[in-house]
């Protein structure tokens, strides 16, 4: 089952870029471009990646994009993730990224978006791995601050196909973003939000009926609620989960209490994702594997978690042909 695991072509839904700073990359950035942190060693770095809750996460998360400054920095990080791609067979991708954690920082929303663009292209062209690029929106900022950043996202329609909300849950519900996230629905971008992760059921379903999404990033909490799921079932509202990263957060305490098959199995259009690898400690393959291991499924059922991120996808519909029929085939080729 590993080697099937390892092998089968997946969908990467739920991913921050930002999030794929590993300890070497970090060191070497700091010192290419003078920027002092707390660490002195690879080593150092990684005894901090233990944390308790979301925002202990958060605190180190945004201490680490201190380092990205350059055009070349963003280049360098998306790089590194689509050559991890490419190791765990990742066809597709859709990376979020959090220009407000850089242009507070003082970094241009132009230099972010073009170095992330510029490897994601170089990504297609030398590794054959299709993506697109999702901006989210720091729910802990306030609506002014996401109104600005939706006005800077406007010369980059081109490369960037929809618009998230993601940091902390607690105190800031979906409701503070109905308007920007209107407004930016007028404007063409798709919308996905996170929700249900450390927060209850409910703002799951706030941000289904106020920021009229497509998908939701996390969900687990929406087991809280028998309606809320009979609704998922029926309406195939997709949920991007990230189970290493509800581990490392305490959403759940072992992995054997993830709810993850079995909404499966009731028919959730779940699929499976890393969000933050360098910091949780695994990218896609780490994540089916910790998932399987916990809770056994056959061959169809771990194939299906890549048809369902294929559907939730934002490609068109013949290249969502394409991936399904390669999926098909390895799944044939391998029953």
């Amino acid at each position: 089952m590993k080697e099937f695991i390892q092998s089968l072509p997946k969908v990467e839904l739920h991913l921050h870029i930002e999030g794929t700073l590993e300890p070497e990359l970090m060191l070497e950035l700091s010192q290419r471009n003078g920027i002092n942190i707390p660490f002195d060693s690879v080593a150092e770095i990684r005894d901090a990646y233990n944390f308790h809750n979301l925002q202990s996460f958060l605190d180190i998360y945004f201490q680490g994009a201190n380092v990205l400054i350059n055009e070349q920095d963003f280049f360098d990080l998306t790089w590194a993730y689509l050559l991890r791609c490419r190791e765990d067979n990742v066809v597709h991708t859709e990376i979020f990224f959090d220009p407000q954690a850089h242009t507070e920082r003082g970094i241009l929303f132009d230099t972010v978006v073009n170095g992330i663009h510029r490897a994601l292209d170089k990504g297609m062209t030398e590794l054959g791995i299709t993506s697109k690029l999702i901006m989210c929106f720091l729910r802990h900022l306030d609506e002014e601050s996401a109104f600005e950043t939706l006005v800077q996202a406007q010369a980059h329609k081109d490369k960037i196909i929809g618009v998230g909300l993601d940091s902390t849950e607690i105190g800031n519900p979906a409701s503070k973003f109905e308007r920007v996230f209107k407004e930016a629905i007028k404007q063409g971008f798709l919308t996905v939000a996170h929700a249900g992760e450390e927060g209850p059921a409910s703002n799951i379903s706030e941000a289904l009926d106020l920021l009229n999404i497509t998908r939701i990033d996390h969900g687990v909490r929406c087991s809280e609620d028998a309606e809320l799921v009979t609704k998922l079932v029926a309406e195939r509202i997709p949920l991007t989960v990230c189970p290493l990263s509800n581990l490392k957060l305490k959403v759940v305490e072992h992995m054997g209490q993830h709810n993850i098959v079995a909404l499966l199995r009731q028919g959730v259009c779940v699929t499976i994702n890393s969000d933050d690898p360098a910091y949780f400690g695994g990218y896609m393959i780490d994540n089916f594997l910790a998932v399987n291991s916990a809770h056994p499924m056959n061959k169809v059922e771990i194939a299906q978690f890549t048809f369902n991120a294929i559907e939730a996808s934002f490609v068109c519909q013949n290249e969502q042909a394409r991936l399904r029929l390669m999926t098909q085939q390895y799944l044939d080729l391998h029953q």
